[in-house]
């Protein structure tokens, strides 16, 4: 059975031209909803007439009006759809809820169509997809190997053509690694961004629903839609200004040292990691090497630390009742929590707080980091023989996303000799989501050419842009003592400047080096004529952070409008021009470095 193109593009085309209707959609995909389950996808999935209940809802609307109109998604079995039983994959926790989750209402509001519900690592516990009574979800290029956890089934639903997106969930790869070996793409939202009422928690303070699709384009629009603030989940926060467009300007982007990269023996994927990299700078970005063991060391207290008994918090009753109802690695996973005490808790909260104090340093100098999103592929048998070691180890790359608190943006890359896919993360901090996937739609129009394992040819990428009026980011020119490496600079650095290059005033400033210090200071002092360029630098930082950066500035120094040599202006230091009197006159140097030297 061909496989139908189920990517936003066509759909909608097609429904605006009147060649589908949500009901042929539906008839056209129920075969192979009702196919045998051979790779477990499925917990539970919604008979024809429920389908078909949906689909006539829609019939007569203007598909124009509703922004996924007729679009058919999967849903992660611990993430409630009203009416269908909510399991986490252990029958004797399920209940079925009179409510859909928050962010599923928003999707069927918007003209999307629930399909079922999807196979998971139990209570979303595990990266590999294969701790489940209700059978190890195979994948979708070959069912041997792993699917990827815990968000098995939704990942490979969408791979497989039975859906346009899925949701998933990620505490610590979970939306992510199903994405890499299923030929996805997968989302991590900024935490808090999308709601978590109506989800399981696995970790309450680190989860987000996280959103599979065969395409960046898609799962930005899928995002779009889901997105809204919840006043019911104390964890939900309002999306901030997206930062900027990767795709406007040249970016860096981090790449891990070779000491801290992790393939597990697998050339391919080192190889394929290489090339990956490469495609990046073909985008117009530039490599920067970084350290990456601060990172590595947060990700360890997920596991190894107190924070898995947040998992167990989130279970806590029914564990305690029923742990014969557990499947046996997650019952092992859970159960240690209790070793742990609440001093514990606070010593690792304490030691990740610095952890993200040295990691977040790291974007003064990158715009993005790119990592393997996995570092190798297992078989299931090779997990169901050694269970938690392998599993730890596909999360070399992702557990400590979500404690740092950074957006994550699983992209297709490439595919190994046997025809395993193969994908990259790309992440930055929190509330980068928009640019993100604008790169990752970049990059998979460079490396793959098919939708999941549909073999269908993907259609040409949507250019993803974050409009300019939210940015979010103010570029201001600096010529003294905020130059990198002099005093002031971390004025700039704290509130998460990063420098955007070197440029020089037009000639049209008088430069004086103030009286008083230290620090010592300089005046830029515009005039009619006698004037002198300047050399300056262009810092680029948080909109929310200007006014503090401002407010701290002396007179009789301000920020005013300066004007470059090249004609644009920018928002930059000036002086008031009665410090000129007792001030030395340095126009002639043009240079604040060369005047310190001096």
């Amino acid at each position: 059975m061909k496989p139908l193109d189920l990517t936003l593009t066509t759909l909608r085309s097609r429904y605006a031209s009147g060649d589908l209707t949500p009901t042929r959609l539906v008839e056209a995909l129920l075969p192979a909803l009702e196919a045998d389950d051979t790779r477990h996808v499925w917990i539970a999935r919604l008979d024809r007439a429920a389908l078909l209940a949906y689909a006539k809802a829609l019939e007569g609307r203007d598909p124009a009006t509703l922004p996924l109109y007729g679009v058919p998604f999967a849903i992660k079995d611990n993430i409630d759809l009203a009416g269908v039983p909510t399991t986490a994959a252990c029958p004797a926790y399920a209940y079925t809820p009179e409510r859909s989750a928050f962010v599923v209402q928003r999707l069927v509001d918007a003209g999307a169509i629930p399909v079922g519900k999807t196979n998971l690592d139990q209570f979303a516990t595990g990266l590999v997809g294969a701790r489940s009574p209700y059978g190890a979800c195979g994948n979708s290029f070959d069912p041997a190997y792993v699917s990827g956890g815990s968000s098995s089934g939704s990942a490979v639903s969408v791979a497989m053509g039975l859906a346009t997106f899925s949701l998933g969930t990620d505490t610590a790869g979970s939306g992510r690694v199903p994405a890499a070996f299923n030929n996805l793409v997968g989302h991590k939202p900024s935490i808090g961004r999308l709601s978590a009422t109506g989800v399981i928690p696995a970790c309450r303070s680190l989860d987000t629903i996280s959103i599979f699709a065969l395409t960046a384009s898609d799962a930005r629009d899928v995002l779009a839609v889901a997105s809204a603030f919840d006043e019911a989940d104390p964890f939900s926060r309002p999306a901030e200004p997206c930062g900027f467009d990767f795709g406007a300007r040249p970016f860096r982007f981090g790449v891990p040292r070779a000491v801290d990269q992790q393939f597990f023996g697998n050339a391919d994927y080192a190889r394929l990691f290489d090339a990956a990299v490469g495609r990046l700078e073909a985008l117009g970005g530039t490599r920067v090497e970084i350290d990456l063991q601060p990172f590595l060391e947060a990700a360890r207290l997920l596991y190894e630390g107190p924070w898995v008994a947040e998992r167990y918090a989130a279970i806590r009753p029914f564990f305690d009742a029923q742990p014969e109802a557990l499947h046996p690695v997650t019952r092992e996973i859970v159960g240690r929590s209790r070793q742990w005490l609440a001093a514990d808790a606070y010593d690792a909260l304490y030691r990740l707080r610095t952890l993200k104090r040295i990691a977040d340093a790291t974007w003064a100098g990158v715009d993005c980091i790119v990592t393997p999103t996995a570092g190798t592929h297992y078989r299931i048998d090779e997990v169901e023989a050694d269970p938690i070691r392998l599993n730890g180890n596909l999360g070399y790359y992702t557990n400590f996303m979500n404690l740092l608190d950074y957006a994550a943006t699983a992209v297709p890359t490439g595919f190994v000799p046997s025809g395993l896919p193969f994908g990259v993360t790309l992440f930055a901090p929190a509330h980068r989501d928009v640019p993100l996937l604008g790169l990752a739609g970049r990059l998979q129009d460079l490396c793959v050419q098919t939708l999941g394992a549909t073999g269908l040819p993907r259609p040409t990428t949507v250019p993803i842009a974050p409009p300019a009026s939210v940015s979010g980011l103010v570029r201001v020119a600096v010529c003294g003592a905020h130059l990198s490496g002099l005093p002031l600079n971390p004025q700039l650095t704290s509130r998460g400047a990063r420098l955007v290059g070197a440029v020089k005033s037009a000639p049209v400033y008088r430069f004086y080096a103030l009286p008083g210090g230290p620090p010592h200071r300089p005046g830029m002092v515009r005039v009619a004529e006698g004037g002198g360029a300047v050399a300056m630098e262009i810092w680029e930082l948080p909109a929310r952070e200007f006014g503090s950066f401002v407010a701290g500035i002396p007179a009789p120094l301000g920020i005013g409008t300066v004007l470059l040599e090249d004609g644009t202006s920018v928002l930059g230091f000036v002086c008031e021009a009665i410090a000129a009197q007792g001030a030395r006159d340095i126009t002639a140097l043009g240079d604040w470095r060369v005047f310190l030297a001096s």
